[in-house]
């Protein structure tokens, strides 16, 4: 009798169990009632993933400071968002845009990096700065309201000004050290996340030039993440820009480990993969954006999961409404269709 295989190593247990893994929830389908019976189990059940959110609270929204930047208006915003919280956020809109509640909004979300909301909003205070929106195309805050539409950009929990400092625990993830400490209560830091965009909303929807109904995402990478999650449990975001973001979690999350504690929550991988959450925003538009040279998530996974995206969009019956930009560049926002995409339709 042959020797048994014995293992030892944690990231082959994790690969071998996952090998074959299908998510509870994964739809299957292929018709318009099986997309309406899977939305309706599946609905409810990715919401009580995230768990309980924190109480409102009044916004008690202040505008700190409002400067001219060429054709722009700029306004540095601090909202609350629960009783030991708030949040700062950029608020740009163009010079000539009327305050008469006709126009569309865009919420702007950014990924890892040092500086949070202040890159994707076009500040240009440092060299790093400099350096992060070139390498990324970064500032889409900025180039959408240069496009006609209002945009906010908030700091994330744990980055910019919510960060605690440049290095709070040396040697280790912050995402990670808040997600542990976060969890021992029960509570995640992407579903606080998500709590601060809906909050976000509530304020766009206050803003003397904004329809309430015409507000839209976008994100790069994290910022992804956060504009898949956030959609997907939020209605009234009416369009969504993925940029870099789904992807099959065996991939990226399993094999890389290329995520962190502010980009989960338990369990979520057992019930979906990430085309299914992002599958959940149908049939409201939505652009995937993919770029063939991402080292942060692979061209064949990000088309992987647009393939699963689109077969959610097609049971919908909205395949027409999903979009898709598969750019020749970097893990970057493209800045090919977007523009097209949000004045169809916002």
């Amino acid at each position: 009798m042959g020797k048994r295989a014995r293992n030892f190593s944690m990231q082959a247990y994790w690969e071998r169990i996952t090998e074959d893994w299908q998510p509870i929830l994964r739809f299957r389908g292929t018709s318009q009632a099986d997309w309406r019976a899977w939305r309706e189990e599946a609905l409810p059940k990715f919401l009580e993933l995230l768990g309980d959110l924190p109480a409102p609270v009044p916004l008690n929204a202040e505008v700190e400071a409002t400067v001219e930047e060429g054709d722009l208006i700029r306004e540095r915003v601090i909202l609350d968002t629960e009783v030991h919280m708030s949040l700062p956020c950029w608020v740009l809109r163009p010079k000539a845009m009327a305050s008469d509640r006709s126009n569309p909004a865009i919420l702007c979300s950014h990924g890892h990096g040092p500086y949070g909301k202040d890159a994707v909003a076009g500040i240009r205070s440092s060299s790093g700065h400099v350096a992060s929106i070139a390498e990324c195309n970064y500032n889409y805050g900025e180039q959408m309201a240069r496009a006609g539409f209002l945009t906010l950009s908030p700091d994330l929990r744990v980055f910019g000004e919510r960060r605690d400092g440049l290095d709070p625990f040396p040697g280790r993830d912050p995402c990670n050290v808040n997600f542990v400490k976060g969890a021992i209560l029960g509570l995640y830091t992407l579903t606080l996340n998500i709590w601060d965009m809906k909050c976000c909303i509530d304020y766009l929807q206050t803003r003397p030039e904004v329809d309430p109904n015409r507000i839209g995402m976008m994100g790069l990478s994290q910022g992804g993440t956060m504009t898949t999650f956030t959609t997907a449990a939020e209605p009234r975001i009416k369009a969504a820009d993925i940029i870099g973001y789904v992807n099959p979690w065996r991939g990226f999350g399993i094999e890389r480990a290329n995520f962190c504690g502010s980009q989960i929550v338990p369990g979520i991988y057992r019930y979906f993969d990430t085309d299914d959450i992002a599958g959940l925003i149908a049939p409201r538009p939505l652009l995937l954006e993919m770029g063939i040279y991402d080292d942060c998530f692979f061209i064949h996974d990000l088309l992987q999961g647009y393939e699963g995206v689109k077969r959610i969009y097609r049971a919908a019956g909205a395949e027409e409404k999903l979009w898709a930009d598969i750019h020749s560049g970097p893990h970057a926002f493209a800045a090919n269709k977007a523009f097209a995409f949000f004045r169809t339709y916002l």
